[in-house]
């Protein structure tokens, strides 16, 4: 039996280990259930169903406006986040509705930027005291975070102004690239200065949605792509890889980050057009592939099984894998349907 670090380790260099690594998402409402259906509460998902352990670093690279809550009732909460941004969010698990954004502009921007600068205090250090021992006696796979990109920004600027100004600002929107990045990349640097050094580095840009892509490939390459390279260029001076988690149909973008040399790619969002197989047959010994399990069937155990025997043997051929949904485990997924999902990865996902 290896260790999750040593599992991820091997599917990174693209080697066969005893089986590929088994992670997922699931929503609260998810877990909620599952503990009315017999998992134990003080026990997590992780460990009851035999998952690897994934832990993550990182610190506050935002301007720290104050946040507070604004309106409560039954159904919903309404809060100001220190971002700047007014969000809605009903109490079970939903997608947040975005009711008003502070940076509104390049002058608004540049009042955040001003309260943007990397200090020790942005950083957790009593979490990282208290857990780090544990993470690497247990063999976890560590990740430093990073919050920077298209995705980033568009939770802090509205997504339509954001779009416009790609257009008609791009150094505006360079510049919000930039500036979040080299914060980022400043407080992971004092995580590992201190000692606390990671195996990846992780970091979520979801640049597509159903069908396509939000911008062009020379959109891409001429404000975000630069960016995305310098991530990729710290973890690599450090000998660790890069993870990108994309949200979207990013198929056009897949050269492109190959290029500029990312080790590793969520979600492969089936359903939004993803073929994670075509992905595995032209970059499958560069790119470590993450996902590709399309979530909508997880409630469907013939379909689901039907599709994961479909994909998964393909997609460990030689290392570079890791199993999980293709977004998240939503609240249709009862605790059975979960166990089986599982089970079924780990017997596909054997390399004995």
């Amino acid at each position: 039996m290896m260790t999750s670090h040593e599992r991820f380790s091997r599917m990174f260099a693209h080697k066969e280990a005893d089986r590929i690594p088994i992670i997922d998402g699931p929503w609260a409402d998810t877990v909620a259930r599952w503990h009315r259906e017999g998992m134990p509460e003080d026990v997590s998902y992780v460990d009851y169903f035999g998952l690897d352990k994934v832990a993550g670093m990182g610190g506050d690279n935002g301007p720290r406006w104050e946040g507070k809550r604004l309106e409560e009732t039954d159904t919903y909460v309404v809060d100001l986040t220190s971002w700047g941004v007014t969000l809605k969010n009903l109490k079970t698990t939903s997608v947040p509705e975005y009711l008003d954004f502070r940076i509104k502009d390049p002058d608004t921007w540049r009042e955040a930027r001003e309260r943007m600068s990397p200090s020790r205090d942005r950083i957790n250090w009593d979490h990282l005291k208290q857990y780090y021992p544990t993470w690497r006696k247990e063999g976890y796979w560590t990740q430093g975070h990073l919050w920077f990109g298209f995705d980033a920004t568009h939770s802090f600027v509205d997504m339509e102004v954001l779009l416009e100004a790609m257009v008609e600002q791009p150094e505006w929107v360079k510049e919000m690239y930039d500036h979040c990045l080299d914060v980022s990349l400043a407080l992971l640097d004092m995580i590992w200065d201190e000692g606390y050094t990671f195996d990846s580095i992780f970091w979520c840009d979801d640049m597509g949605y159903r069908g396509t892509q939000f911008f062009s490939v020379r959109t891409y390459r001429e404000l975000l792509k630069p960016a995305q390279k310098r991530a990729i260029e710290w973890a690599h001076a450090r000998g660790i890889p890069a993870h990108l988690h994309s949200c979207g149909n990013i198929m056009r973008f897949v050269p492109e980050l190959v290029e500029i040399g990312l080790d590793g790619l969520n979600p492969l969002e089936v359903k939004a057009g993803m073929d994670s197989l075509a992905i595995k047959r032209e970059f499958g010994d560069r790119l470590l592939l993450h996902g590709g399990i399309n979530a909508v069937l997880w409630d469907k155990p013939a379909e689901i099984e039907a599709e994961m025997r479909r994909v998964v043997p393909a997609l460990k051929q030689n290392g570079g894998y890791i199993f999980s949904s293709d977004h998240s485990v939503p609240s249709s997924v009862s605790l059975e349907d979960f166990r089986r999902i599982v089970n079924l990865a780990k017997e596909l996902g054997s390399y004995a």
